[in-house]
Order: C-alpha cells, then structure tokens, then sequence
C-alpha cells in the first residue's frame, strides 16, 4: 500500500521540472514588477522554502530588502498545472548553502563561482500555496467545457485545485 503525497510533496512534483519561476514583487513605484528566475532548490524543505541566485547590485535585491513580500508562479501548460506560491524573501548570508546550490549553469551569471561578491542567495519562505493540476486529457477537457456550453452549466471538475496555508 503506497503512502499518500504530502502537500510539500505534491507542490514540488508540480514545479520541479519548471525551470524558471516568474517572482513578482511590488516597485517603489508601487506597480508590480516580475521577474523570470531559475529555481535551484533540488526539493522543497519542510518550511518550504526556494532559493533563487540574484545580483546583489540589481534593483530587484535592493528592493526586497525593503519589501519582501513576494509572489513566485509557476505554469506548465503542456501538463496543465499551474502553481502559485505567496511569502516573504530576504537575502540569505548562508555560504554553504550557496555551495549546497551552486551549479556549472550559475557561473554564466556570476563568472567568479560561488564566491563571487556580487552573488547572492534569494530565500523566499512560502505561507500560502495554490495549484491548478488538470489530469484529464485535452479530449476529455474539451467535451466537459463544449457540455458545459451547450448546457449553460459550469464545466464539472476539470482536474485539481487546492489551496494551502504553510505556518
């Protein structure tokens, strides 16, 4: 008899192989603004936080240091799942995890390694979850909603919502 996923376990099957992650976080200006980062995290720890290298010198470090209150989505419309994780980030002065993280792929952004000055690690603690995770086929989706037309009823259930509320 198999164990049943966890909720960390099920956002994480969601986003991990979704390379980039759009953060969306408010400006000084007030608007929002969104940027698209990699996800370095290997899996998703029990405080369910993610990890993103970021310039120290960018307006995006600078500005979270002021308001860390961000939004990190994730879409895979190929598998029709679709993830949205709210919480707050800071800028972690944790060298090994840094180390823990760093990949051949990082150095094309940060070209003097793991120590380079400029690099640094983008910790958000995630407090609110939400995914969309469609398992029926296209076919199957397109005969719900083409009823769901003709009969003037929403569409049934087309695959899983849930939201989460992580302490």
């Amino acid at each position: 008899m198999s164990t049943p996923k966890s909720d960390h376990d099920t956002l994480w099957e969601l986003i991990q192989g979704i390379r980039f992650g759009m953060l969306t976080h408010r400006h000084a200006n007030g608007m929002l603004h969104a940027h698209p980062l990699t996800t370095q995290n290997q899996s998703l720890d029990e405080d369910a936080r993610l990890y993103f290298f970021i310039s120290r010198k960018s307006e995006l470090a600078q500005r979270l240091q002021q308001d860390g209150n961000v939004n990190v989505s994730y879409a895979d419309p190929g598998e029709d799942s679709y993830v949205s994780l709210s919480g707050q980030a800071l800028i972690a002065e944790d060298q090994d995890k840094k180390e823990e993280l760093w990949s051949p792929l990082a150095r094309s952004w940060f070209p003097a390694g793991v120590h380079d000055p400029d690099l640094a690690l983008l910790e958000v603690r995630v407090h609110h979850a939400e995914y969309w995770d469609v398992k029926e086929s296209k076919m199957v989706q397109l005969f719900k909603m083409a009823r769901a037309a003709i009969t003037g009823e929403l569409p049934r259930k087309l695959g899983e919502h849930k939201e989460l509320h992580i302490p």
